[in-house]
Order: C-alpha cells, then structure tokens, then sequence
C-alpha cells in the first residue's frame, strides 16, 4: 500500500507539471500572436522595424517577469512560484533570440559588415549585444547536469548576472527610443523597485527587524 507521503510528492509532481505547462503557454502565446501578425501583414507599413521592435519589447518583459518571481513568492508566501521561474527565464531568452534574429536575419539580412558596424558604432546595440551573451551563459547553464556541476555557490553567482542584464535591458530600450521616452522609463521603475527589494533583503538578513513581515 503507498504511503500518504508518497502520494502527496506524486501530486505535488503533477501539480507542478501541470502549472508549468500553463506557464509556458502563457509565455508562447505572445510570441505565436506576433508571428501570426506579421504572417498575416498585420505589424503596420513597416513590418519589419515592428517584428523587432516588438519582441524586444516582449523580451524585456518577460525578463522582468523572471526577475520579479522571487519577490512575488516571498512577499505572498507562496515558494511554489520559484518552481517554475526557470521556465520563464527561458522563455524570456526564446524571445530574446527572436528579437535578435529579426534584427540579424530580416532587418540586416546577414550583412555582417554593417551588424559589426552598428556594435560599434551604436551604444544601444553595444549594450544589448552584451546582455545577450550574458543570458547565453544563463541559459546553458540552467540545465540539471550542468547546474549540478558547477555546484550551488557558483551557480548562483553566476546567475545574479541577471541583476546587470534586466537593467542592460532597459537602457538598450531607452537609447533606441527617439521620442516618447515614457515606455522605458516605465520600465526603469520596475526594474530598480525589483533591484531595490533585493538590496533591502540583503541586508535584512543581517538586520533581522528590517526582514519584510517580521
């Protein structure tokens, strides 16, 4: 006869797998919607500065999204959410590649003396470039074996990148901006409100009367 323990932990299985399926569907759809518009010439007279304009945008989000699970879980009490944070940070470095891609393949179309000239000469690219190879190095790395490999310590440190890449993300934003600035700025806030509560609780763990509900 199994053990009530065990039928919880197979539950629990299930339940996880389940909400993680749910997750990842809410994570694609934006990128199918997008693909279906411009599939269907629906991104406006320019649909190519549209497609990677907006995937960045989306790319942007979803890397916020990744960024604010472990607030969300600590302030509402609910650690299950860590769970599933790796999905979308995974998500969030789909859509990072989409963007990318339109940028190379549609929009430049291979023309790899002009993408290096735009490295180099246009700061937001420069920076952009820069966070993409440093979500490379968080998506590799966020597989079972290779986590495990490199140990819980390093890995974690290595994935406070993400501290520098969300932020790298929103500036890549505001300097490609021309005019209505607000969008980004928008994003600024929330970008340094997630960055502020993890300074808070670094030192909170320290001062244990400045932890969030104590």
């Amino acid at each position: 006869m199994p053990s009530p323990t065990a039928g919880l932990l197979r539950d629990r299985v299930w339940r996880d797998r389940v909400i993680g399926w749910f997750i990842g569907f809410l994570c694609a759809a934006p990128a199918a919607w997008l693909i279906y518009r411009l599939l269907n010439d629906a991104l406006g007279a320019n649909p190519v500065e549209a497609l990677v304009r907006q995937s960045g945008v989306l790319a942007l989000q979803m890397l916020l999204v990744t960024l604010a699970v472990t607030p969300v879980s600590k302030i509402t009490r609910q650690p299950w959410l860590v769970r599933h944070r790796r999905t979308i940070g995974l998500w969030a470095f789909a859509m990072v590649l989409m963007h990318l891609s339109s940028y190379l393949f549609i929009d430049k179309e291979m023309d790899w003396a002009e993408i290096g000239k735009d490295i180099l000469k246009r700061p937001f690219i420069t920076i952009g470039m820069a966070a993409f190879l440093a979500l490379i190095a968080l998506a590799i790395t966020s597989l079972d074996r290779i986590r495990r490999s490199m140990g819980p310590h390093r890995w974690k440190r290595l994935h406070q990148l993400m501290y520098l890449i969300a932020p790298a993300g929103v500036l890549h934003y505001y300097l490609l901006v021309k005019a209505d600035h607000r969008p980004p700025l928008v994003y600024a806030g929330v970008a340094a409100l997630l960055l502020a509560w993890r300074v808070w609780m670094f030192y909170a763990k320290r001062h244990p009367r400045l932890r969030w509900g104590a």
